[in-house]
């Protein structure tokens, strides 16, 4: 299998640790992807603000350097989302359209490609000492692509975690990407009701799959002072946590 890798921009620019540790599990799993250096952004910024004719072009430059991989696998439920549910559309009735689906079809985020595709479940992690864990379900991976059991069948097998379910584990965080930024009333109280649910909780870690998120929430927990934070899963499952 030909496997790709697409780190995403905001990991790339901001948490370069979490491609690091994405990679690292990708390899445990028994994968060398390739790392094409050409890859930019997914386009869904563009996308998002209305700019169609440039999120099509970014699309198409996505689709000229991942088409021949078997499988695209990147650490973002939001970007694969992207590709997977939008590409097809946005590039309807270009030279790249075919291309464009079959791409779609072979993308996937870091746990669906684990646990769906290569069947794995225990990567033989540990975390550095005994901790409670609640995940926070990130909406693009859970509404957009199904992603609910493959990240808990993951960490049901992290030594020293013992994954617990908190209230309100589905809830938006209210990044949203640019909503955060346009509506910033409206996120920030949807932030503030899910930091509530996470400070009700017992965890000591919530962990996510997507780094959008986890910026957002980790910047709420930081600005009330709390040491609690939220991690990616790619860092458990790479011993970082």
């Amino acid at each position: 299998m030909r496997v790709a890798y697409f780190v995403t921009c905001i990991v790339d620019v901001v948490f370069p640790e979490i491609g690091e540790a994405a990679l690292e599990v990708l390899e445990r799993a028994g994968v060398r992807p390739a790392f094409p250096m050409a890859q930019t952004c997914c386009g869904q910024p563009a996308f998002n603000s209305g700019f169609q004719g440039e999120a099509r072009q970014v699309a198409a430059h996505f689709v000229r350097v991942f088409q021949g991989y078997d499988a695209v696998v990147t650490p973002s439920g939001s970007c694969a989302a992207m590709v997977k549910h939008y590409y097809g559309e946005l590039l309807r009735g270009h030279p790249l359209e075919e291309a464009a689906r079959e791409v779609a079809t072979r993308t996937y985020e870091l746990t669906q490609f684990l646990v769906d595709v290569l069947g794995v479940q225990d990567l033989g992690a540990r975390t550095s000492r005994p901790m409670r864990a609640a995940i926070h379900d990130a909406c693009h991976g859970l509404r957009g692509l199904g992603i609910n059991e493959q990240p808990r069948a993951l960490l049901r097998h992290v030594r020293n975690l013992t994954l617990e379910e908190m209230n309100g584990h589905d809830q938006c965080c209210g990044f949203g990407g640019l909503f955060a930024i346009k509506m910033s009333e409206i996120s920030s109280a949807m932030l503030q009701d899910k930091l509530a649910t996470i400070l009700a909780s017992n965890c000591d870690v919530v962990i996510t799959g997507d780094a959008s998120c986890m910026m957002h929430i980790n910047g709420g927990l930081s600005r009330r002072g709390v040491n609690k934070r939220v991690v990616h899963i790619a860092e458990v499952l790479a011993n970082r946590v």
